[in-house]
């Protein structure tokens, strides 16, 4: 039997999409404020109940998040991401909690709209 946990963290950023048809919207510099859920499954909990504290996924998760991806173009500012599309920007937090928290399952879902996702990795 498993035990998961989720949290959301928001950040507002900017980014372009390069190599898009003529006239695409996502060609254009523009923003989102993205929605991101981090979610942590693992088989065993700690000696307080816990899988990871929340605390803890804001200290390692949520303070990255607004030094690295907040406010920023993250074509520019973030370099590693590639191009930036939700699948990407996915893809390299996924990256990061990884390093994080090396004995659970991550899962990282990205929200440009309240619409649209992408996640990483996939079902």
């Amino acid at each position: 039997m498993s035990y998961t946990i989720s949290k959301q963290y928001t950040f507002s950023a900017s980014h372009q999409l390069h190599g898009l048809e003529e006239g695409h919207p996502c060609g254009r510099l523009h923003g989102h404020n993205y929605t991101v859920e981090i979610q942590l499954t693992g088989e065993a909990l700690d000696e307080h109940g816990f899988i990871v504290d929340y605390n803890v996924m804001d200290q390692r998760i949520g303070e990255w998040i607004a030094s690295v991806l907040d406010h920023r173009d993250l074509n520019t500012d973030v370099p590693n991401i590639g191009q930036p599309t939700a699948e990407n920007l996915a893809e390299f937090i996924w990256s990061m909690v990884d390093e994080k928290f090396r004995d659970v399952e991550i899962c990282v879902r990205v929200a440009e709209t309240p619409k649209t996702w992408a996640q990483y990795p996939g079902w």
